[in-house]
């Protein structure tokens, strides 16, 4: 089978090594034991909470292993329905379902020879696990809508999760024989609160990334430092990111960073219900300042587990508080297009963020049963 051009591009481009910070000891053993695994070929499992860098440490293996030269190929197992993320792995060919127009390449076979990540593998279900285990114990592949196998691909498979597979495991949620496949090597990433020593070397390298020249007082610093950080380095990159961008000054003190971090920081954490509505406070006006927009920003955390079901709804509902029940108001207020409605209605009812808009109407009675 030919490939499309766009797979030849993917395949000549080489990746580059991520830039790791590994100053802390528990980082530093991390990276020790991920060149130690590149070396062969052992399947990899890598976990650690969300937003600390699994991704990173899944390039950096391959970059270090002789597959260096063939493709790293990632997919994020949750952010694809069962039938997408079957056609993204395995390929599919046309008709095989509505919008499949022409014959699809999976994404095992554009990494032949060279590196799959798998993010968020424990979020793969019931049937997707097993087509996964099906391909580690012969590497063939079978396109959606085909009746027989069309290649087999030499793929090194790098897992990652945030969740607990073991306990998946007992609870009947996850096959115990994938995961024997998948944990052939176990790397586990700790969370930025075990290693505060890389925090400096990381908000450097983050305003560097956004060409600033603005520097951190050590007053500030050391705030970042005792912060527990439970967003991780992503939480913190997002942090230098918004804190550099409004900077008017050279330096940046502890006056410029978000309040509710100074406060945890220093001891001072409010109450888990008023941080939940700070949160969502923070939120809400991300979004009609125009700093975010809810595609790319709130349902991306969202995903990520960076924030919860509640802090959506409180979002949401502040929202409705302001458009007076409406959510095609709510649209402009998001930042979302038009077209997207129904998009945006699905995607809160199928995560139980859904509110009620009849108890923001204003002066109407609440007998209606549509949002419009």
């Amino acid at each position: 089978m030919t490939l499309p051009a766009a797979s030849f591009d993917y395949r000549q481009r080489r990746v580059a090594e991520p830039f790791l910070v590994a100053t802390a000891p528990p980082m530093q053993a991390v990276l020790t034991a991920a060149k130690r695994i590149a070396a062969g070929h052992l399947k990899v499992l890598i976990t650690g909470e969300s937003g600390v860098g699994k991704d990173l440490v899944a390039r950096y293996i391959h970059t270090q292993s002789p597959r260096a030269q063939a493709p790293f190929v990632a997919v994020n197992c949750a952010g694809l329905s069962e039938t997408l993320l079957e056609s993204e792995l395995f390929g599919h060919v046309r008709g095989s379902f509505t919008g499949a127009h022409r014959d699809k390449v999976g994404r095992l076979q554009m990494a032949n020879h060279g590196t799959v990540f798998l993010d968020e593998v424990g979020e793969m279900s019931p049937r997707m696990q097993a087509l996964l285990l099906r391909f580690l114990e012969n590497g063939e592949i079978q396109q959606v809508g085909s009746d027989s196998i069309v290649t087999r691909a030499d793929v090194r498979v790098v897992a990652a999760t945030n969740r607990d597979l073991g306990r998946m495991v007992l609870d009947g949620q996850f096959r115990e024989d994938l995961l024997y496949r998948i944990k052939v090597a176990h790397l586990h990433v700790p969370p930025l609160r075990e290693r505060r020593e890389d925090i400096p070397a990381l908000v450097e390298h983050a305003i560097g990334r956004l060409g600033s020249s603005c520097a951190i007082t050590p007053d500030a610093m050391q705030v970042l430092q005792r912060y527990p950080w439970p967003g991780n380095v992503r939480e913190l990159q997002n942090v230098v990111e918004q804190v550099i961008s409004v900077a008017d000054q050279p330096h940046v003190s502890v006056n410029d960073l978000p309040r509710a971090l100074v406060a945890s920081a220093l001891g001072t954490v409010t109450r888990s219900r008023e941080r939940r509505r700070q949160i969502a406070d923070d939120l809400y006006q991300s979004l009609i300042s125009g700093e975010y927009d809810f595609w790319n920003h709130v349902q991306t955390l969202f995903l990520n587990r960076d924030i919860t079901r509640h802090d959506l709804r409180e979002t949401v509902r502040r929202g409705l508080r302001s458009t007076g029940g409406s959510y095609r108001r709510l649209l402009t207020l998001f930042h979302v297009q038009r077209t997207d409605y129904k998009r945006l209605l699905n995607f809160l009812a199928a995560h139980d963020c859904r509110v009620d808009f009849r108890e923001f109407r204003f002066g109407e009675a609440a007998a209606g049963t549509t949002a419009d």
